[in-house]
């Protein structure tokens, strides 16, 4: 192989490659196409939302025959066909000015110009004979390690579930960082993803256990489209902005920041109707002082007790979320 050429290419250039047939992404050492409408949704979103997408690795060679120039899909053949289908509006995908999933043709004229003209990193591999080309593809898709659950769900969806909750843990990075909910390696692992996908389903639900089986339905169930996301965004909108009243330190130096103890709290926050920023804190604090006491937990009030329990162990079963979100809600309610 002569060498790797790293240039960009719009949108509307790889649309007119595949019109004029000088574009490759079928070729014999790839997978057939298996991404699903939600994995394709999430891309085409992704360059809604002016976010990086990976590299397009392509092989430039000539068809002397044909007299034309071919450019082979090495790597990317999934995300240049996506974009190709949604251009041909065969499916669907959330635009951020839009409150609704739509095709391409119900894009309006700028939007149109803004997403064909939107530069895709591109790899060319000049020279590059087919030894050359497969070596080149098992490296890029040979990396691996080993993926904890939210990590699991994140590589296999790509859907509404899954967008709404990554937005919605990303747009709080700050307050997992400043608040102590989260570390920069929990976040590295998108344990806040997780969370906050946790705290919508008992938004959506009611309080119900934790389970990776549960959350993973629920990506599943609502891939292709999650109803009353304005009213579920607002939700959790409330929910925090009612958080970043209190005195900081009413979470940030308490039990309050630990996941399972603040993810009670919260839902506690969203079936108070008039909240009072001053009980909150006051509640808080007792429920800290109480809980850190010195006296021996096994003489404590039997409330008290069960609280303390409920946050040491099987800190996500139903029971004992149910014996902290009551325990909450009689302090500040």
């Amino acid at each position: 192989m002569d060498r790797v050429e790293y240039q960009s290419m719009v949108i509307q250039d790889i649309i007119n490659l595949e019109d004029k047939g000088e574009l490759n992404t079928t070729p014999w050492y790839q997978r057939r196409s298996v991404w699903n409408q939600g994995q394709k949704s999430y891309l085409i979103n992704t360059i809604f939302e002016k976010k990086p997408i990976p590299s397009l690795y392509i092989r430039h060679s000539l068809d002397l025959d044909k007299g034309i120039s071919i450019k082979e899909v090495v790597d990317g053949q999934q995300r240049t066909r996506a974009i190709i289908s949604f251009c041909n509006n065969e499916f669907t995908a959330r635009h951020p000015e839009s409150n609704k999933l739509i095709k391409f043709s119900e894009l309006n004229k700028t939007q149109k110009q803004n997403f064909l003209l939107t530069a895709i990193p591109v790899g060319f591999l000049l020279g590059a004979t087919d030894a050359d080309v497969i070596d080149i593809f098992a490296r890029i898709n040979s990396v691996a390690k080993t993926l904890n659950s939210q990590e699991k769900r994140n590589a296999q969806f790509s859907g509404e579930f899954k967008q709404f909750s990554v937005k919605q843990a990303v747009k709080r990075t700050e307050f997992w960082k400043e608040y102590g909910i989260f570390t920069g390696n929990d976040i590295a692992r998108m344990n806040e993803v997780q969370f906050v996908s946790d705290v919508v389903i008992n938004l959506m639900d009611g309080l119900t256990a934790y389970s990776a089986a549960k959350v993973t339905k629920y990506y599943k169930d609502y891939d292709e489209n999650l109803e009353n996301i304005d009213r579920l965004s607002n939700r959790l909108d409330n929910i925090f902005d009612i958080c970043v009243s209190l005195n900081p330190s009413s979470i940030k130096q308490t039990i309050f920041n630990r996941p399972p103890i603040f993810f009670s709290l919260l839902l506690v926050l969203d079936e108070i109707k008039k909240p009072n920023i001053s009980k909150i804190e006051k509640g808080l604090a007792e429920i800290d002082n109480r809980f850190n006491s010195d006296t021996p937990v096994s003489d404590r009030p039997k409330e008290d007790i069960n609280f303390y329990n409920a946050c040491s162990a099987t800190t996500q079963s139903l029971p004992n979320r149910k014996v902290r979100a009551n325990y909450i809600k009689s302090f500040i309610e």
